[in-house]
């Protein structure tokens, strides 16, 4: 192995994310020299195995379920997708899973990018090998944050990696859709994968351990999305669980504890993930390798006073945006300690990743869209406010019956009885992904119910759900 000198930084980044990126971005906006570790692509997850590639695949599905629901449309879209046409398109939208474009940009903000596996080598220390085992050291004057994110966890059944499972990384580049598919799970990307897939030609068998659907969100989230998968075709099992997966004959064959077997092409997990941090070093710093780490509001590692870890690795709210938020409130807090600057760390400070707590919003991609931010009643409840839940039906709002025939979709907003302000707000139905962030201000902005009122949504557009759900608040 060729060793070089220590190269000394400002700031190390461990992780060329979304997450990373953006901590590089206002780390150097603030004239912090910036190195930037990447094992994988520039551009991390998001780009090439999530966000991107999912959305991707989902959009035409989207598409194509609002079209069949208007007359005039519904008979030119009767036909199945061209599935290589959608796949070619994710490729585009993956850049064909090569990071030109993101490296040039790094260049454009004048972060210095070293390719290979990044360790902790001790307190702002990191050790890079290369590709070709040549070992850098990088030492930061005044800040190392970890934005390695995460991988996906499978469950521990005998002979699992001879089977060859799909984890998301294989469900979000998949070259062709198998002609069945099994996906384990009942959460976001279990959802998404089911949708995707089974449009593209798949015929789909979703098992959920659990009672139901995305059971983070509200209840009625979870079922109105069950009732769309099973009318596309999904067959949901609720209640069930794999017991073991075997691949026989270039066949996957699922028993469940049921005793149940099903046949596929192939299988995803959808089981949860895990924190990229078990050979990044910790134990150098006296950390725990494969933990998830404690932050504070500025994302500042416990026990530490120059460790951050942004986005996923902190499982404060495993999404990329609420991730990048992090990456700004961090990159900032450390330019700010940088220069002896005093923190506004207090809640919804600049320097405070408060949103995390109170207004995390997230969008499922499926058909119909289920969209959420804040807290759910149960949750609310849980925590201890005196709240109070009010639902709608869509059906209600003119836009609804103007964007589809049988639109069929439910809010709710969760009020604080005390503050008078929203606490949460749920939207399921065709399109609410786009509505979602005027709920994000409402919660993240503490906006009264009272001055809510005074919020005239334009009519005929789906936005007149919050005009129903204040009049049915109201009474």
């Amino acid at each position: 192995m060729t060793e070089t000198e220590s190269i000394a930084y400002d700031v190390v980044v461990l992780g060329a994310g979304p997450v990373g990126e953006n901590v590089a971005d206002r780390t150097r906006a603030a004239g912090l020299t910036t190195a930037v570790v990447e094992s994988e692509l520039v551009g991390g997850e998001c780009s090439y195995w999530a966000c991107m590639p999912s959305k991707a695949l989902l959009r035409p599905v989207i598409a194509q379920a609002d079209a069949r629901r208007l007359p005039g449309l519904a008979q030119a879209v009767q036909g199945p997708l061209d599935t290589a046409a959608v796949l070619a398109r994710r490729n585009y939208f993956t850049s064909n899973w090569k990071d030109d474009g993101q490296v040039g940009w790094l260049d454009g903000i004048s972060a210095d990018l070293y390719r290979g596996h990044g360790r902790l080598a001790g307190p702002r220390t990191v050790t890079v090998t290369g590709p070709d085992g040549t070992r850098t050291t990088l030492t930061a004057r005044h800040a190392v944050a970890v934005a390695t994110g995460t991988r996906a966890q499978l469950p521990h059944l005998p002979g699992l990696a001879e089977v060859k499972p799909w984890t998301s990384r294989e469900a979000t580049s998949a070259q062709e859709a198998p002609g069945r598919l099994i996906v384990v799970g009942g959460g976001v990307v279990a959802t998404e994968m089911a949708t995707a897939w089974q449009a593209l030609g798949s015929l789909v068998t979703l098992l959920v351990r659990g009672k139901g659907l995305l059971n983070r969100m509200e209840p009625f989230a979870g079922e109105l999305v069950a009732e769309a998968l099973k009318e596309a075709g999904v067959d949901v099992r609720t209640g069930t669980s794999v017991a073991s997966v075997t691949r026989e004959n270039g066949t996957v064959v699922a028993v469940t504890d049921a005793g149940d077997r099903i046949e596929a092409d192939e299988i995803l997990f959808a089981t949860g993930r895990v924190p990229h941090t078990d050979d990044i070093g910790l134990d150098t710093v006296g950390l725990e390798p494969g933990s998830w780490l404690t932050v504070d509001d500025t994302l500042l590692v416990e026990g530490t006073d120059w460790l951050y870890a942004v986005g996923d690795v902190n499982h404060r709210a495993l999404l990329t945006h609420q991730g990048k938020y992090q990456a700004r409130i961090a990159g900032d807090t450390i330019a700010a300690r940088a220069s002896d600057t005093s923190l506004l760390d207090g809640p919804w400070g600049a320097h405070a990743a408060t949103a995390d707590h109170h207004a995390v919003p997230q969008v499922v991609f499926t058909a119909p869209e289920a969209a959420a931010v804040g807290l759910s009643l149960a949750e609310a409840e849980e925590a201890g406010y005196r709240v109070r839940a009010v639902d709608v039906e869509f059906s209600s709002v003119a836009g609804a019956g103007l964007y589809a025939d049988g639109y069929k979709g439910r809010a709710r907003m969760v009020v604080d009885l005390e503050a008078e302000i929203l606490r949460g707000v749920t939207f399921v139905g065709p399109g609410v992904g786009e509505l979602i962030h005027s709920a994000t201000i409402a919660v993240a902005g503490q906006v009264p119910v009272s001055r809510l009122w005074h919020a005239v949504p334009s009519y005929p557009t789906l936005s007149e759900v919050w005009l129903r759900l204040l009049e049915a608040y109201r009474g």
